[in-house]
């Protein structure tokens, strides 16, 4: 591993742990950014499999409520309810992505798709923002089944790279009557499955094809994106609680433009 290959991969799981769990497409961000600093790994998979290092700081903060949710499982319906909906929201993307993942890399991961899908986002994401929508739930434990089911299907349309899957689930779920909050908390739930689902998956198609050096960047990853997710699922809630997503619209904006720039003047 070259000093230039190590510094490339820590910018991107910096990259890849301050934008998961936030509404501006960590994926996009992350493909755009190894577009403008020629950085590649076969079939993309160094970008997938650092995901590890997010879903880990996650269920690290979220591990007493998960405990908490395992014990009363067994007694407590709200409890399986709640597991149930989770599962029910992961079920669509877990499907298509089975079945199209490859072809999804083939024919979206592009930088020009990725710049017009974080600016079109954005734009979503301002006018949602500003937007009374009426607040029927604010606890995640009280979303219906077939509300779960929905948000899973607005979550499948971060399958196009730029788009965000926190950013689809938020919105979906504030469309449907969720608070700020809740809509983001819920986000952070099924992002375990899906992600690592995702993970699983991406290290079962290409594991064969990773040399020794790319493991070594996918391990100096891991942990780089482990402790910059864990700053930002421990401050998200709190900030979007007080100040909403408009910082998140605009700043999709403005990296969408200038990714657009940069691909004009550079290519």
């Amino acid at each position: 591993m070259d000093p230039v290959s190590v510094a490339k991969a820590v910018a991107l799981a910096l990259v890849e742990g301050a934008t998961e769990f936030i509404p501006v497409s960590s994926t996009g961000h992350q493909l755009l950014l190894g577009h403008f600093i020629d950085f590649h790994s076969p079939n993309n998979t160094f970008e997938v499999l650092i995901q590890l290092g997010a879903i880990l700081a996650i269920v690290g903060v979220y591990f007493g409520r998960l405990i908490d949710l395992a014990r009363r499982a067994p007694s407590d319906p709200n409890a399986r309810r709640f597991i149930l909906a989770v599962l029910i929201a992961f079920l669509p993307a877990a499907l298509i992505g089975g079945l199209f993942s490859k072809a999804i890399k083939f024919y979206l991961f592009n930088p020009w798709i990725i710049c017009s899908t974080l600016v079109a986002g954005g734009l979503v994401l301002l006018v949602i923002d500003e937007t009374e929508l009426p607040e029927k739930y604010d606890d995640v434990h009280d979303f219906s089944l077939p509300m779960a089911l929905k948000i899973g299907l607005f979550q499948c349309l971060a399958m196009v790279p730029g788009v965000s899957r926190s950013g689809a689930t938020i919105v979906g779920a504030m469309l449907m009557g969720a608070s700020k909050r809740a809509a983001t908390e819920f986000s952070f739930y099924l992002a375990m499955p899906t992600m690592a689902g995702a993970f699983a998956k991406d290290l079962l198609d290409n594991y064969k094809n990773l040399s020794r050096d790319d493991v070594g960047l996918i391990v100096i990853g891991f942990v780089v994106a482990f402790f910059a997710a864990l700053f930002v699922v421990r401050t998200l809630l709190t900030y979007v609680s007080r100040h909403g997503f408009g910082l998140f619209a605009w700043w999709r904006i403005i990296v969408g433009a200038a990714g657009f720039a940069g691909l004009i003047v550079f290519g």
